[in-house]
């Protein structure tokens, strides 16, 4: 028996059966989950309705993750799934789908903020450039002159600026990497990023 999509054998809305008078079709065709998991690059191409294609996605390890509030996107590699509000399942197994939680690379976005900014971030990096002074870098008057323009509004989250310290971020996955092959996403922040803290520290417990 293959896997089916159709309404065909469920019950009415008031309880009663409905009449079988056909058998399955393929339009009413559904396949297997993807479970996509983190490793290298595997995609297989499945070929649907009308010649289009899916791609489907068997094991991903990187990704596209914007950093909405600083407008900043960047390819980053994926770390681990830590929280799953559909599937516990889903988070012991690490799979990668849409709306999952997972820990990417926080690197680039270090590099880019301090590269952009002038600043150094991250609580113990701060400690480290007190400690050891390094040799300033050159730069143009015109260089300095943007990067001291671009302090009036820069605002770090708290939350955000400790996850540096750990080299992770928290970010959330909002494409389908078993439908386009990808797993991209943006980084987690404000409100939303203290709920998902406060949900992981409740599992824990």
């Amino acid at each position: 028996m293959g896997i089916s999509r159709d309404s065909q054998h469920k019950r009415r809305l008031t309880g009663g059966k409905k009449p079988h008078h056909h058998n399955k079709r393929k339009h009413e065709m559904g396949r297997q989950m993807a479970m996509t998991k983190i490793g290298g690059k595997r995609i297989r191409t499945v070929r649907c309705r009308g010649g289009n294609k899916k791609f489907r996605a068997l094991r991903l390890d990187t990704g596209n993750f914007s950093w909405g509030s600083e407008v900043c996107t960047r390819k980053t590699r994926i770390l681990d799934v830590v929280y799953n509000a559909s599937n516990n399942e889903l988070v012991r197994t690490k799979t990668l789908v849409k709306n999952a939680i997972v820990q990417i690379d926080a690197t680039p976005f270090r590099q880019w903020y301090e590269a952009h900014y002038g600043v150094v971030v991250g609580k113990k990096r701060k400690k480290e450039t007190e400690d050891k002074p390094d040799e300033e870098k050159k730069q143009s008057q015109s260089v300095q002159k943007k990067i001291a323009g671009r302090q009036d509004g820069r605002v770090l989250d708290p939350n955000i600026n400790s996850q540096f310290d750990t080299g992770r971020l928290l970010a959330c996955v909002s494409s389908r990497p078993g439908q386009c092959g990808r797993c991209d996403g943006y980084v987690l922040e404000g409100k939303e990023l203290e709920f998902y803290v406060k949900r992981m520290a409740r599992k824990k417990k």
